[in-house]
């Protein structure tokens, strides 16, 4: 999938497509030679610790409402964003399948915690 291609929502669009529109974008940048394992490993966290910032002093009453608010929930919407797109440039780095791992860890959180009637 080709940058600023525009992708119609979460049903209609696949993992590869976004990781593939995530790396011609870096490319198109020459941003690579930034973008070690570290360095968005930390960029991660970074763009986590924004997104908490939002709900920092939320009860959790307000945290439940936060899309009543347009500028905070688009503000929300982006921080997301940036952590996704940290993710999605590390499993490029190092070539990871991010259905499969999920798919792996998933299989083992269902052995460590068991589904109990």
């Amino acid at each position: 999938m080709k940058e600023g291609v525009l992708f119609m929502n979460d049903q209609k669009t696949n993992i590869q497509d976004l990781k593939d529109n995530i790396e011609a974008f870096v490319q198109k940048r020459e941003w690579a030679q930034f973008h070690s394992p570290k360095n968005l490993a930390m960029s991660i966290s970074i763009e986590a610790a924004e997104l908490m910032e939002i709900f920092q002093w939320l009860t959790v009453e307000e945290a439940w409402k936060i899309a009543d608010d347009p500028e905070t929930f688009i503000h929300l919407k982006e921080e997301i964003a940036d952590v996704m797109i940290y993710c999605l440039s590390l499993a490029n780095r190092l070539d990871i399948d991010i259905t499969m791992a999920i798919e792996d860890k998933v299989a083992k959180n269902e052995k460590r915690f068991p589904y109990i009637k």
